[in-house]
């Protein structure tokens, strides 16, 4: 005769089947590994490939006020050398801070740090930022190979309204000096703001735009991307905890080491090869790995119960999926485009590694350009 198995055991039986099950599961979520790799599939493509040699670049706001901006000729000198027929900045576009515009609420904040205002230029020439993007892509079309004075102008007036300003710097740079001046639906006050772009201690400015011009493009490529920000929470209590978790994860031997290396790069900048040997260092192999340990992979570790480490992990990642994905939108319509894309140190990981996944991309390592 079947006699039923006592409770306890029978508890202890769906226990343990419970956790076979779970841990199955588990192993398999971590042992499993898709069958496809993109990173393996890279062509030939018919026709020229497309190279990107990814510049990881210090912020240059953030050097001594006393660094003289002419050191960076030898850097320009070997990025020109390079020949590339495209340059990404780590700027966003007008159209995207004309779509952040459209929800305060969130990004009011994004708004103000990181977006020009065309209001006055879009004024100027009679066009919003979507129209004057449109415009933008129409005159480059039918671009003459050697355009008018005034035709340039007429182009960074149009860039300034798009919200484009160092695609603005690059039609200014490349006009002669006498002709650097109002008209063309460029006003005084414009033409006055352009030539404040010069000295703009910024690396879309004072490297992105004089390489350009120096090179003939007509344009530069705002990729940044601000779309996965958010603001700081309301609860003081909230801000308070996430700055101490993100902190305490930044607080460790890598970034230790990082911070050494930096105040020995920095006592050197102002000797004759001091600014190309951080350009250097900041893209070394070993840079990028120690960023992840020393920032984004020590804070996916940090303890807090809410997951504070993760959620700024996670926005790091967004944002730079995002950034990469406005480059191959790029690669994919001027196909055979030899790209620069000049970004802050700690994304050059990040980009090379999604990047590397495009079927149509070849990555270049900045190593033998920069000797």
């Amino acid at each position: 005769m079947f006699r039923p198995a006592p409770q306890p055991f029978l508890r202890l039986m769906v226990a343990s089947a419970a956790a076979l099950v779970m841990s199955t599961g588990a192993a398999v979520a971590q042992d499993y590994r898709p069958s496809f790799h993109p990173d393996t599939l890279k062509g030939p493509p018919a026709g020229k490939v497309n190279e990107v040699l990814v510049l990881g670049t210090t912020h240059l706001s953030g050097l001594p006020k006393t660094f003289d901006m002419a050191l960076l000729a030898p850097l320009v000198d070997r990025l020109a050398a390079w020949k590339p027929t495209g340059i990404a900045t780590e700027d966003l576009s007008g159209l995207q801070c004309d779509a952040l515009r459209r929800h305060p609420a969130r990004y009011a904040d994004t708004v103000k740090t990181y977006c020009y205002d065309p209001t006055m230029a879009g004024q100027a020439v009679g066009l919003d930022v979507p129209a004057a993007n449109a415009e933008v892509e129409r005159l480059l079309a039918a671009w003459p190979a050697q355009p008018s004075a005034a035709e340039r102008r007429h182009l960074a007036a149009v860039f300034l309204a798009a919200g484009e300003r160092n695609s603005a710097l690059v039609q200014w740079l490349r006009l002669p000096q006498a002709e650097r001046l109002a008209g063309d639906g460029l006003n005084d006050a414009q033409a006055t703001y352009l030539e404040s772009l010069k000295t703009r201690r910024n690396e879309s400015s004072q490297i992105s735009a004089v390489l350009a011009a120096r090179l003939g493009h007509e344009r530069l490529w705002s990729v940044d991307d601000h779309s996965a920000d958010t603001p700081d929470s309301s609860d003081p209590v909230e801000r308070k905890a996430f700055e101490a978790a993100i902190m305490a994860a930044w607080n460790n031997p890598t970034n230790q080491a990082r911070q050494a290396q930096e105040e020995r790069l920095q006592a050197g900048l102002e000797k004759p090869d001091g600014l190309l040997n951080i350009y250097r260092a900041y893209n070394s192999a070993d840079a990028q790995l120690m960023a992840f340990k020393g920032d984004f992979g020590a804070a996916f570790v940090e303890p807090s119960p809410q997951g504070f480490g993760r959620r700024y992990l996670g926005y790091w990642e967004t944002r730079n999926l995002r950034m990469v994905g406005n480059i191959r939108d790029v690669l994919g319509q001027h196909p055979g485009m030899r790209m620069l894309a000049i970004v802050g140190a700690s994304h050059k990981g990040y980009y090379e590694a999604y990047l590397n996944q495009m079927h149509d991309v070849r990555l270049v390592s900045a190593d033998a350009v920069l000797r």
